[in-house]
């Protein structure tokens, strides 16, 4: 099946949601971490709801209005979103959040996504926080110079967090 990377439509808020639920439950329970389903519902359920819904609807909006500042492109798989990368750009380019579904991993399309986002994000720093049992995760953004900065974070008091920013003053784009 084709994969084409674009920019969501306003009414892709109500798949990306969803979707975001749908990977963090693929992706982050950790017995050694107290990470489960249960928890993942209480902290990140609201991304599936009507106001998570519409605040992926804002940014989509937001995005299009302001594209110097925000980015967010989608990854369609025929009728299916199977992943998104979204950013912002202040002092620094921020990059997240990053996920495409398990079912989509390995063929490349990580690496057309992130291709895209550094079009996007040219010269400026860049800064990701990554959970640090994500070890895929994490090999991947090194691949692109993405290096750990040693401070962490627990997200919502249980999720462990770890800070990787991207010297742009190198070449880090993998061939």
């Amino acid at each position: 099946m084709t994969h084409v990377l674009e920019s969501p439509h306003a009414d892709d808020a109500a798949t990306l949601g969803p979707l975001q639920l749908r990977v963090w439950l693929e992706t982050y329970p950790c017995e050694d971490a107290g990470i489960d389903e249960a928890w993942i519902h209480e902290q990140h359920g609201s991304s599936a709801t009507t106001e998570g819904i519409a605040g992926w609807r804002d940014f989509i909006e937001a995005a299009r209005r302001q594209p110097d500042l925000l980015f967010c492109r989608v990854v369609r798989s025929g009728t299916e979103i199977v992943g998104f990368l979204c950013g912002r750009r202040d002092e620094a380019v921020t990059l997240g959040p990053m996920y495409l579904l398990n079912e989509a991993q390995g063929r490349g399309i990580g690496d057309r996504m992130m291709r895209e986002f550094l079009a996007w994000a040219g010269d400026a720093p860049m800064r990701l926080w990554v959970t640090d049992y994500n070890k895929r995760a994490i090999r991947f953004y090194e691949r692109y110079g993405f290096e750990a900065t040693g401070e962490r974070e627990l997200w919502r008091g249980k999720l462990p967090n770890i800070r990787m920013v991207r010297d742009t003053t190198l070449s880090h784009t993998p061939s």
